[in-house]
């Protein structure tokens, strides 16, 4: 039996695991939650974990095992199955999925043409009260890394102190995507898959909301690669292969993009996503790499500055 710790949606691993576990015959027990919470607790068990294999959300949560030593390399027929820049650097991990960050706007309040051009925008004195953010969601957390390494801490701090004057607060991105589509407040920055399964959830008739992609590299764009990774201390690290390889075959990603509650992109060269999504190819994400994005260990603490947590 393997042990999965899981921080990505419980719809998602139920998915993967069913199959899994058919195709196979192996077991798998899921542990599950927040990603920086599940990273720590792998962290702090250290060389007792019972964990076979780390699956997250967002490369930074799996990145901060990798940079601590904790993860071992993953078979290079694995590896070959998703383009290498999705991938972390030294084979330690491997990319599943894709989610790009996305401004939701409400169709009744703000027409498409008057939104920014960019998200670092949002912190001027003309969308006061008119965006709603999650800053406690860890979804968040990549895209505040994204501008802190592409533009320094000054900056950072300043387009979240911006936001703070201007928006809206939730808990998650859930709340965010819901009040832009009741018209609580005119935008909200969240991942792309939330609007698709508000849009599956209420159905189309009931949308009162479509999506807005920033373009040209904007750090609003950023495609976000969620991961996962065998640990080094994997009881079973033969069949923790195997789930890895399960994860990033053509017919698995094949079975996610079709599915109607996972709305991310699969990263398997030729399947293509749901087509709910933007083509992938079509994207215009910031010019940063899952290296250059590493962990997110400031992130916290930028956002306790800014006086966001």
């Amino acid at each position: 039996m393997l042990t999965l710790y899981s921080a990505q949606h419980e719809q998602t691993v139920d998915t993967l695991v069913a199959g899994f576990e058919k195709a196979t015959g192996v077991r798998v027990q899921v542990h599950t939650g927040d990603g920086p919470e599940v990273a720590n607790q792998i962290i702090q068990e250290g060389t007792v974990s019972p964990a076979d294999i780390f699956f997250t959300e967002n490369s930074p949560e799996i990145a901060v095992l990798d940079e601590k030593g904790l993860l071992a390399p993953v078979d290079p027929a694995t590896l070959a199955e998703v383009p290498a820049k999705d991938s972390a650097p030294d084979g330690h991990w491997v990319g599943v999925l894709a989610r790009e960050n996305v401004l939701a706007y409400n169709t009744g309040m703000i027409a498409g043409d008057k939104l920014p051009e960019s998200v670092l925008d949002l912190a001027g004195p003309a969308w006061k009260g008119r965006v709603a953010i999650a800053p406690s969601d860890n979804d968040f957390l990549p895209l505040v890394n994204a501008v802190l390494v592409l533009k320094g801490h000054d900056a950072a701090l300043a387009w979240l102190r911006g936001l703070k004057a201007n928006a809206q607060i939730f808990d998650d991105d859930e709340g965010v995507v819901a009040a832009v589509n009741r018209g609580a407040v005119a935008t909200g920055i969240i991942n792309n898959y939330y609007w698709a399964r508000l849009q599956a959830e209420l159905g189309r008739g009931h949308m009162h909301s479509a999506i807005y992609h920033f373009s040209h590299g904007d750090i609003g764009g950023l495609v976000n690669i969620s991961g996962a990774g065998v640990l080094k201390t994997a009881k079973d690290p033969k069949d923790a292969q195997r789930f890895l390889a399960y994860l990033v075959a053509a017919d698995t990603q094949k079975l996610l993009a079709d599915n109607t509650v996972v709305f991310e992109y699969p990263l398997h060269p030729g399947v293509a996503p749901n087509p709910v999504l933007k083509p992938f190819d079509q994207l215009q994400p910031p010019a940063i790499s899952v290296a250059q994005l590493g962990d997110d260990a400031q992130v916290v603490d930028l956002l306790n500055e800014a006086g966001l947590l």
